[in-house]
């Protein structure tokens, strides 16, 4: 009788405690409002004021439907008519890839638009942020976003390029610009800088507010994505150093009105694209004068050959990524007397918004 009455308040003690810890729970707040990414006229997916995404599908004989965002699955619920509902977790501001698992596989969401990343073209979903200014489409001259196809001999193929020329390009004839090879990341290409990263839009209102000299972006496939997940060591730099150095550059002086020297060429990158970034900048020190490497490694004074003809370097990563690693990097690299510049993405992590700041800071220090 002792032992039953022991078990009974042990019961009722974890269940006072249950009780409570679901009072405790705060309630999501109901001001959820469609992505601003979505597919026209479509209502979901929605986001509200706390960066939750809120999924919803029609499937009536599915039995498991998840939201799958950030590596972390939200189980959705089922209504009568047959309607799954739900939301995940508050997610960092910014752009995020995401998916439906309907039972197991692995859909894009019908509501949202496609963008190629995670190795596939998928579901994009926008968390509203403080800055989102910096990539708005605002009553300003604008430049245009070309798609080129340039011939590859080692490759044995003709390859795509988008070339971002600024406003004025067309008509100021007789111009000549500097040029940024700007890289994409691992399981993305080169459609991901201006589609899911705005590059044109944030370099249109730098121009327009004085912050940036106008100059040309050309953005390509890094032949990254042809490497199993976790092989890094396995990558082999060679054959896009060729693509890129023999192949891409000419075909740009070429057909575009570039100032073709080292001087006015940059090249940057964002995760493995800054990786390719630092290994190339490396290997070919007469090419480019101006590195970035955002998300993607850091520079030792030690590996740079030629400190007269570098004009600057820019490491950058979010807050929730080795902020410490980055500043200590340039600190190193400005103790050595190069032009070193070290940025912090507040409150992001290894994603797409870091990288859209990354980029608008970087511009506004290069062809100075």
């Amino acid at each position: 009788m002792k032992k039953y009455s022991i078990l009974i308040l042990v019961f009722i003690s974890l269940t006072i405690n249950f009780s409570i810890a679901q009072e405790e729970q705060p309630a999501i707040l109901d001001d959820f409002k469609p992505s601003a990414i979505n597919q026209p006229g479509k209502e979901f997916p929605q986001v509200n004021s706390e960066g939750r995404v809120r999924a919803q599908i029609s499937a009536p004989e599915a039995t498991s439907v998840k939201l799958d965002i950030g590596g972390v699955k939200y189980d959705l619920v089922k209504d009568e008519a047959g309607i799954w509902t739900g939301e995940s977790a508050p997610q960092d501001v910014g752009f995020h890839y995401y998916q439906l698992n309907i039972d197991g596989a692995s859909v894009p969401d019908p509501g949202a638009l496609l963008y190629f990343g995670a190795c596939r073209w998928g579901s994009g979903i926008e968390i509203p942020s403080d800055d989102q200014d910096i990539f708005a489409v605002k009553d300003v001259p604008h430049g245009h976003v070309h798609e080129i196809l340039f011939p590859s001999e080692s490759t044995q193929k003709s390859r795509r390029a988008f070339v971002y020329t600024p406003p004025g390009y067309e008509t100021e004839t007789s111009k000549q610009y500097p040029v940024l090879y700007l890289q994409h990341g691992y399981c993305e290409n080169e459609t991901s800088w201006f589609r899911q990263g705005h590059a044109n839009l944030i370099m249109d209102n730098l121009i327009a507010e004085g912050k940036a000299k106008p100059f040309i972006i050309v953005m390509t496939y890094g032949m990254t994505n042809e490497i199993e997940f976790g092989g890094l060591r396995n990558f082999d730099i060679t054959p896009f150093q060729t693509v890129l150095a023999d192949e891409l550059i000419p075909y740009v002086d070429s057909h575009f009105r570039t100032l073709a020297n080292q001087e006015n060429r940059a090249m940057a990158g964002l995760s493995m694209g800054g990786f390719e970034t630092r290994l190339i900048t490396l290997n070919k020190p007469d090419l480019f004068s101006h590195y970035g490497l955002f998300s993607g490694g850091m520079y030792k004074p030690e590996e740079i050959a030629d400190h007269d003809q570098l004009k600057l370097i820019f490491i950058s990563c979010g807050s929730k990524e080795r902020p410490d690693g980055v500043k200590n990097a340039v600190n190193e690299l400005q103790n050595q007397g190069f032009n070193a510049v070290s940025y912090i993405s507040e409150g992001t992590a290894h994603e797409f918004h870091t990288w859209r700041r990354s980029l608008h800071q970087f511009a506004q220090l290069l062809f100075k």
